[in-house]
């Protein structure tokens, strides 16, 4: 396995590759929901590059830039048990050499969800990935359901960009108890991650209730809202949001209909975590 921290070294690299390339771009601390991308990318493509970057700029003020879990040995033995055959592994000065001037800015669907209270974030996501696309040039780019509306941001980037890229969107693996697996987990205390299933479960309560023939999205977003507060003590988290829509223009929709979406973010002590299902 090669590891690679360079641009121009990356470059070189992907001159020697033949075959497709499959690309899992990753801010690192992986973990199964990783490896699932990568084994995606492993059964498809010749070669799987893993890119393990945090980003600064998809960061907002206040955020967890400094405290973002870092762990490149454990990170490397994870890349080569699954069989990665690059890791892109640039710092700072190296993606970002001197001020940007340029950016990549997808409108509309970044300004919901969590670009509501995340303004600048989808702005450093989209500009990062389109360098990462520059640079790795891969043929297909592999990304986890868990991040749904990054997802839609990065296949409508791709697509008004005319980027010669297919995205590829993998389900989200879970925690036994059904928490979505994701590296800001690890910030969670013992009682928190004792808290933090009820995302999960919540939505599959909507999911039961959409099953019966209930389609009212206001009475499914209220019970989602009620079962959490229920099961979570106010001192240890709150509810930033919970949006039904469609998965193409992150629309709101009053009736649900079967292709729709749950989305939901909850601040379970300092964690932030995302969650969602598909109908």
């Amino acid at each position: 396995m090669e590891i690679i921290k360079t641009i121009e070294e990356l470059k070189k690299y992907r001159k020697t590759t033949e075959g497709k390339v499959g690309f899992v771009p990753t801010m690192g601390h992986l973990h199964d929901g990783h490896l699932s991308l990568m084994k995606a990318a492993r059964e498809e493509c010749n070669n799987v590059i893993v890119s393990i970057f945090v980003n600064p700029t998809q960061f907002g003020p206040n955020e967890d830039l400094d405290a973002y879990p870092r762990d490149f040995e454990r990170d490397k033995r994870l890349c080569e048990g699954g069989s990665v055959d690059c890791i892109f592994y640039p710092d700072v000065d190296e993606m970002y050499p001197r001020e940007e001037l340029t950016i990549v800015r997808v409108e509309r669907i970044t300004q919901k969800l969590c670009g509501k209270t995340r303004p600048t974030h989808f702005q450093g996501v989209t500009t990062v990935v389109a360098k990462l696309f520059n640079i790795v040039q891969p043929d297909i780019a592999y990304f986890g359901q868990k991040d749904l509306q990054q997802s839609i941001v990065i296949k409508r980037m791709a697509e008004d960009l005319n980027m010669d890229i297919k995205i590829k969107v993998c389900p989200i693996v879970r925690e036994k108890d059904g928490l979505a697996m994701s590296s800001r987990n690890s910030y969670l205390k013992e009682n928190e991650r004792k808290a933090a299933p009820v995302l999960y479960e919540s939505l599959q309560k909507a999911k039961g209730l959409f099953e019966k023939g209930e389609n009212n999205a206001d009475k499914i977003k209220e019970t989602i809202r009620n079962n959490i507060e229920d099961k979570v003590k106010k001192e240890i988290g709150n509810i930033d949001y919970i949006e039904i829509f469609d998965t193409e223009n992150i629309d709101d929709v009053k009736k649900i209909k079967k292709g729709n979406a749950i989305a939901l973010a909850v601040f379970i002590g300092k964690a932030r975590l995302i969650d969602n299902i598909i109908l």
